[in-house]
């Protein structure tokens, strides 16, 4: 059972629909297992938990300490005034543990499950191929731990700002729940981190050629309005700077992803003996084009008229009048 959790015993070509299934479930226990590795680190050191995920609201409450303090905004005086975080059940403290274990478990086990579900899509893989999704997978472990720092260093902490900005506007004054503020923090991380992995998402898509390089240059403005729809749910109402500012970065790698897997496919193409763009491989249909003449020839024209000729004189009283 080991074994075969370590490695497979034959290729996927070779393999039968049961051995592929069975191939699929070790494949889910090696995800679970990395998640669950995460998690297990995580509530080992737990006593860090709180420290670590106060961060953003101190940051929030005192933007000159923040490392992005030149694009901070400023607090409000009832915001640097508000009290510790405060938790009135058990459950919340309980809560709080798993929304960083889980976390911590996406976190790590995100490139495995990259890697895993790539093997799947592109089951013709060479041997070539199978070694470049080693990079390819931390890869996508630095993107979400760049979308994950992101959101975490300035989105969380502008939110607080934002949100804060907006009750004291309304005269309410806010009591941050420990359990409601560090689920904040961590989903937000966790969403952003994910999202910025979608350019990995494209290359995949357009290597195993599902998808071609043109058609996602082709709608690029539908992409560029999903974008946007996505982090306006990430961030908050009314910040312009912080909405133009992440979806101009998801954007490039938008274009970043098309461009990068214009080449990978092209260079995939031209290994396996086929054309470079996959645009060329469409045939001409020369049996529609017959068709197209031959209903053009069994067109009926329509019929002349007979020219009229002159009547005939033999026997004609009526030309003598």
């Amino acid at each position: 059972m080991l074994s075969s959790l370590i490695r497979r015993k034959r290729e996927r070509s070779e393999m039968t629909f049961l051995e592929h299934i069975e191939d699929l479930r070790v494949s889910v226990i090696r995800v679970l297992t990395v998640f669950a590795v995460g998690m297990v680190a995580a509530l080992i050191y737990y006593e860090y938990i709180p420290t670590l995920l106060s961060l953003p609201l101190n940051w929030a409450k005192n933007p000159e300490t923040s490392p992005l303090h030149f694009i901070m905004g400023r607090a409000d005086e009832s915001l640097k005034s508000m009290g510790e975080l405060k938790e009135f059940t058990f459950m919340g403290v309980w809560s709080v543990l798993m929304y960083a274990a889980f976390s911590a478990g996406v976190a790590v086990a995100s490139p495995v499950f990259l890697y895993e579900t790539a093997r799947f899509v592109g089951p013709a893989l060479t041997a070539k191929e199978k070694k470049a999704l080693i990079p390819f997978c931390i890869a996508a472990f630095f993107l979400f731990l760049a979308g994950a720092a992101l959101a975490f260093f300035w989105l969380t902490p502008i939110s607080i700002q934002v949100w804060h900005h907006f009750a004291s506007g309304m005269g309410m004054e806010v009591i941050w729940k420990a359990s409601d503020y560090f689920g904040l923090v961590t989903m937000m991380s966790l969403i952003t981190g994910i999202t910025f992995q979608f350019p990995l998402a494209l290359i995949i898509l357009m290597w195993t050629e599902i998808v071609r390089p043109k058609t996602l240059l082709q709608h690029w403005r539908g992409m560029l309005f999903g974008i946007v729809i996505v982090v306006g749910i990430l961030t908050p109402i009314g910040d312009i700077i912080s909405l133009a500012i992440l979806t101009s970065i998801l954007f490039g790698f938008y274009l970043l992803a098309i461009g990068l897997g214009s080449v990978l496919v092209r260079r995939k193409r031209v290994a396996r003996g086929d054309t470079p763009h996959p645009e060329e491989d469409e045939p001409y249909d020369l049996d529609n084009e017959d068709e197209d003449e031959d209903s053009e020839k069994n067109v009926k024209k329509p019929a002349s008229k007979p020219k009229s000729s002159p009547p005939s004189t033999d026997g004609d009283i009526s030309s003598l009048d």
